[in-house]
């Protein structure tokens, strides 16, 4: 299992745009997922220690983001073939025990995550109203441990984006398990 770090962010980057299918039977999009004051996109699988570290923290976070005009949808990118934890019908499982207030989607083609950079999970991406990328960064520094006395660090810049302020310009890279990308002779 390769951990990895995530590069800083290029702040005003737009969203890109998706339609994917979600464990609700929805399809999703980045207009029906968006906030009227932001989004937060992020990838995440099943069977990643540092998503399951702070997957309880990620539903309360999303849920206290969403008060304040904030959407959010969570994007699995894995390879399932990989990691039959992470499968679709797992995906349901997951989004169901941990009470997700907000789409969990599947990207089977892994070109979402391509056209976000994403490189590992948990990759937390903060929009501003605009679409634009305001925020980088990780969920609070937990890493593999559940540190329930980790500050908040994504809720905060996010609150200030969702009021209309900037994120706070110090914002540290996200850890977690590299994206496990399909061969290139799988494709």
């Amino acid at each position: 299992m390769v951990s990895t770090t995530t590069p800083p962010g290029a702040a005003g980057w737009p969203a890109a745009p998706f339609d994917l299918p979600g464990t609700d039977g929805r399809r999703h999009t980045l207009d029906s997922v968006r906030g009227p004051h932001g989004l937060v996109v992020m990838f995440i699988c099943n069977h990643c220690p540092y998503v399951k570290a702070v997957i309880d923290k990620i539903a309360r976070d999303m849920a206290d983001l969403a008060a304040l005009g904030v959407g959010s949808v969570a994007i699995m990118s894995n390879d399932p073939a990989a990691y039959e934890e992470d499968s679709f019908e797992n995906m349901k499982v997951v989004a169901a025990r941990h009470r997700f207030g907000f789409p969990y989607v599947l990207d089977e083609t892994q070109e979402v995550a391509k056209a976000y950079g994403a490189v590992c999970t948990p990759d937390f991406f903060g929009f501003d109203r605009d679409l634009k990328l305001a925020y980088r960064g990780r969920l609070d520094a937990s890493g593999r441990s559940p540190n329930p006395d980790a500050p908040r660090e994504l809720y905060p810049a996010m609150a200030a984006v969702a009021r209309g302020e900037p994120a706070p310009p110090t914002q540290h890279p996200s850890i977690g398990c590299s994206i496990k990308w399909r061969s290139e002779a799988g494709t």
